[in-house]
């Protein structure tokens, strides 16, 4: 199996959510987002002065939702500099909005909190790679400290002024009902290498030499339901593939493997589901 270009990463998530009125705000008052595009049921944000998309609200009737479904644990949004995250972190314990945690794992250090409807952020930067636990088999250890806020709000030099010019989404992290089946797709089939391995409880995912792009976890529970399909929480993500040669051959592996996917020809793009039911859309660009 080859590996993917280094450059691979996790472009836009796209949310149902039930009141787009006050996720709009949250997302740009409290993470600092800029909307690119909006429309009545729709509203589209990235960081400042880049037009790409990182995050899209889309509105879906309100309903019940099981708490023990697959899906999104969190997204995480990747700051340039620790700097950055001082900035973001005085202006959240300025605006009063809770944090559910911040935490030092080793090659990052990373702010979490909630949106309205409960879909978990994280907003992170990553240390040096140099300070990172790089294992001789490739694999990239990670720990879970608390993270020195004192230190990182120090390193704030100015007001916050909206998600800084650089960021980007780092990665996402997803409640799943199968590690193995989850490691076999992403592993086997799609073409990241296993970066860090928790058994039984996680697996962490990554092209080149990161520590992961996508996370994995049974913490909801093993063998737990794919959440319904039009139900507040996590639409679909995007996985950007920038070299062609990796995207075909995605592709011919999912058609030897006989898994169901659909083709954008137009637009470069496959979209299918993960073994948890997950949806997910591979973009070549």
């Amino acid at each position: 199996m080859m590996s993917l270009n280094e450059k691979t990463h996790i472009g836009e998530v796209v949310l149902n959510v039930e009141n787009l009125k006050d996720m709009k705000q949250f997302y740009q008052t409290i993470i600092g987002m800029d909307i690119k595009t909006e429309t009545s049921s729709a509203v589209s944000f990235g960081a400042k002065e880049d037009e790409t998309i990182l995050l899209t609200l889309q509105s879906v009737p309100a309903g019940d939702v099981d708490v023990r479904s697959t899906g999104l644990y969190h997204l995480a949004l990747l700051l340039p500099t620790r700097q950055d995250l001082g900035e973001m972190l005085y202006h959240i314990l300025v605006s009063g909005y809770p944090l559910t945690g911040a935490s030092d794992h080793g090659y990052s250090e990373a702010l979490y909190l909630d949106d309205p409807e409960g879909n978990g952020i994280e907003i992170y930067w990553d240390k040096p790679k140099t300070d990172w636990d790089i294992r001789a088999d490739g694999q990239i250890a990670g720990v879970t400290e608390p993270m020195d806020a004192e230190g990182v709000i120090a390193e704030a030099k100015k007001a916050f002024s909206g998600l800084p010019v650089g960021s980007f989404m780092g990665h996402v992290h997803l409640f799943v009902a199968d590690l193995d089946r989850t490691e076999a797709f992403y592993k086997n089939l799609v073409g990241f290498d296993l970066k860090f391995d928790f058994g039984a409880q996680a697996k962490f995912f990554a092209a080149g030499e990161y520590h992961h792009q996508i996370g994995a976890n049974t913490w909801a529970g093993k063998g737990i339901p794919a959440a319904e399909k039009g139900t507040r929480g996590l639409a679909y993500y995007t996985i950007v593939v920038p070299v062609k040669e990796d995207f075909t051959r995605i592709q011919a592996t999912l058609d030897e493997q006989q898994y169901a996917y659909q083709l954008d020809e137009a637009a470069n793009v496959l979209s299918l589901e993960d073994p948890n039911g997950i949806t997910l859309k591979i973009v070549q660009g």
